[in-house]
């Protein structure tokens, strides 16, 4: 179960990004950061990005740079893959 019940964000000017509902930071570096999020993993991509702030007690997140793509891997059950859906 995720830390948190809700996971929110604010994209401002493709420059400024406040995540809430952040359980914690895989990695980052210039051009991409992979966080933890109650409702799964989030890969922000863009150029010159940076952490402003990161609190994993209150599950805020700011990063500011350019901003290109937020990317949610799904959480969804590894069964619903082509097989899985072949051999029902």
């Amino acid at each position: 179960l995720a830390k948190f019940e809700t996971h929110n964000l604010m994209l401002e000017n493709r420059n400024r990004l406040h995540l809430t509902g952040v359980t914690d930071v895989d990695s980052f570096d210039e051009t991409a950061v992979v966080a933890y999020t109650a409702l799964g993993e989030l890969t922000v991509t863009g150029s010159a990005l940076h952490i402003q702030s990161l609190n994993t007690e209150t599950g805020d997140l700011t990063l500011e740079g350019s901003i290109v793509s937020m990317i949610y891997l799904d959480n969804a059950p590894k069964n619903s893959g082509l097989f899985a859906r072949l051999f029902r």
